[in-house]
């Protein structure tokens, strides 16, 4: 692992769906070395005897160790609640940057400032906060729902004329994260879907404070997200429909989306209809509007762990380090 010029990385909570999905992405990112993988579960074990697919690409093991003065930056790949917590219990050198992949430190109304050593966290989504992120210390990843329906409504938002909005949303089981409960057992998911946290899902917050800061002075009352998620029958990404009142004509829609998105290359808007297997295994969010009178629906799908996690997380990274946004992430669908 040799680190001439390269982003030093450790990885705290290697063990999971996000930790894995880092790890692949980052074992062969040309301006990055991974200098740790933590795992308090499989500490002492070879990383690719949890993720089996890294047979022969990370053949080295996961540490409890932290060598926190030899990295450049650090993930945190921790469940809700806990990265607030590592970080109380270390003392991070002022030199290392931090990308948070938990909920812990994303802005929304009641905590609009998350701080770390009195540095502000920026919120990690870079269709918002591009330039933010270039100069940040400390970056809050964005969750995988909030991420989708965001990339889905900014382009309104900012324009001013996003009111309340009705979403649903469906879900791969990997989104439950690797540890098995009920709902995300085989012989339940198969052939099942599942309404869960009905208007009250944890991302609604963190959308609906970015939506209503990105609009316009003259424009500020507030949006209310009404969102219904869903668990699906199938592993990874995330499917969006998004309704709301709009007077403006689909080619208008449609011109405000492509000229929104044009300095962002990961997302695209389509005319044709959009399906979840055009961005599973990418760091895409594909968006496509449909309009009937004065209902506008926008769909908008991403792969979970990539777009939604772990890829934003390294598209993070590149901003951090003034590398091309795309480095790294040039992914192929798995289409078939």
């Amino acid at each position: 692992m040799h680190s001439l010029n390269k982003i030093r990385v450790g990885i705290i909570g290697g063990a999971g769906y996000t930790g894995g999905e880092l790890i692949r992405l980052l074992i062969h990112h040309p301006n990055a070395v991974i200098q740790f993988v933590q795992s308090n579960s499989q500490a002492g074990k070879p990383i690719s005897s949890i993720h089996a697919d890294l047979v022969g690409d990370a053949e080295w093991c996961f540490t409890r160790e932290l060598s926190l003065n030899d990295i450049d930056l650090l993930f945190l790949c921790l469940a809700h609640g806990d990265a607030k917590i590592f970080l109380g219990q270390h003392d991070i050198p002022a030199s290392v940057k931090i990308i948070d992949l938990s909920n812990d430190h994303r802005a929304t109304a009641s905590n609009p400032v998350p701080e770390y050593h009195g540095i502000k966290f920026v919120y990690g989504l870079p269709e918002v906060n591009k330039t933010l992120i270039q100069s940040a210390q400390y970056v809050a990843n964005p969750g995988c729902f909030a991420t989708a329906i965001q990339l889905g409504l900014l382009p309104l938002a900012k324009a001013g004329i996003l009111g309340d909005v009705y979403t649903t949303g469906i879900t791969g089981s990997t989104g439950a994260g690797a540890g098995m409960s009920d709902t995300s057992h085989f012989s339940w998911r198969a052939n099942n879907i599942q309404a869960y946290k009905t208007l009250s899902h944890q991302h609604v917050p963190e959308v609906c404070f970015t939506l209503n800061a990105s609009k316009p002075t003259e424009h500020k009352s507030e949006t209310n997200l009404n969102f219904i998620p869903w668990r699906g029958d199938f592993t990874r990404g995330i499917f969006i429909s998004s309704q709301l009142k709009c007077d403006l004509s689909l080619e208008e829609l449609q011109q405000l989306y492509i000229s929104y998105y044009e300095e962002h290359p990961f997302t695209n808007v389509i005319s044709r209809s959009l399906f979840l297997k055009q961005v599973v295994n990418t760091n895409k969010c594909l968006i496509q509007l449909e309009k009937v009178g004065h209902q506008l629906v926008i769909h908008s799908a991403i792969d979970n762990l990539l777009k939604g996690a772990s890829g934003q997380a390294v598209q993070n990274m590149n901003l951090m380090f003034g590398l091309e946004e795309t480095t790294g992430l040039q992914l192929k669908a798995n289409f078939f």
